[in-house]
């Protein structure tokens, strides 16, 4: 029987399946505005996850999963900005919610600080522009 991979590289391989499966493998033609903003929020959960063992089995547990979560919640808000379907979009808001109140209910339960509440952006930001008051 094979050894069992750690969890971050299970999750990398599922998700390189998921992405190839999906169309967002590498290809000849650009990438749409989707496609970018879910490779890069995939891109940033693999790097967060990939955390050394501090022998602590449950502090290595959350440290992975937080930005896990948070990658799903990244996923989340690009089908919100992008997609068309409107069952897709509630299921992406209901990710977002459930996975808010995962991170909140692990970090709790580990001592750690809750994350500042915000609103999560469904729209590109515009870019700011200087005030015109003195």
């Amino acid at each position: 029987m094979p050894a069992p991979r750690s969890l971050p590289r299970a999750c990398a391989a599922l998700l390189l399946t998921l992405c190839a499966s999906a169309g967002l493998a590498a290809s000849a033609a650009p990438e749409s505005p989707y496609v970018t903003e879910v490779k890069a929020a995939m891109d940033r959960m693999m790097r967060a996850m990939m955390v050394a063992p501090s022998g602590d089995v449950d502090a290595d547990f959350v440290t992975m999963m937080l930005p896990h979560h948070q990658g799903a919640i990244d996923m989340a808000v690009a089908e919100l900005r992008h997609g068309k379907n409107e069952q897709l979009k509630r299921i992406a808001q209901e990710i977002i919610v459930d996975q808010q109140q995962e991170i909140a209910a692990m970090q709790l339960a580990t001592g750690r600080p809750l994350p500042p509440s915000r609103a999560v952006p469904t729209t590109p930001q515009p870019a700011s522009r200087p005030s015109m008051e003195h």
